[in-house]
């Protein structure tokens, strides 16, 4: 959940910026690393998931603040294109 209260801080710019793209990069490494290959399609399948409400939102906003979620997926959108 550090990740997403890394994110939390940085909401105020825009989910295509340089430093909010790294971070959908560490993301990205951080579950390849951990768990499994995180392809961009995994990666923009669990964007989709962190918007779509639910305990996994809640718990994203909870360590990041509200709207962390939707940033998150948002920023990893742009990252996958």
């Amino acid at each position: 959940m550090e990740l997403f209260t890394k994110l939390g801080t940085m909401k105020e710019r825009s989910p295509g910026s340089p430093e909010v793209q790294a971070w959908v990069k560490e993301l990205q490494g951080y579950i390849s690393e951990h768990f499994y290959t995180c392809t961009p399609q995994i990666l923009q399948g669990l964007g989709q998931m962190y918007a779509g409400g639910g305990s996994m939102t809640e718990n994203i906003d909870a360590a990041g603040g509200e709207g962390t979620a939707q940033f998150a997926h948002e920023a990893i959108e742009i990252y996958c294109k």
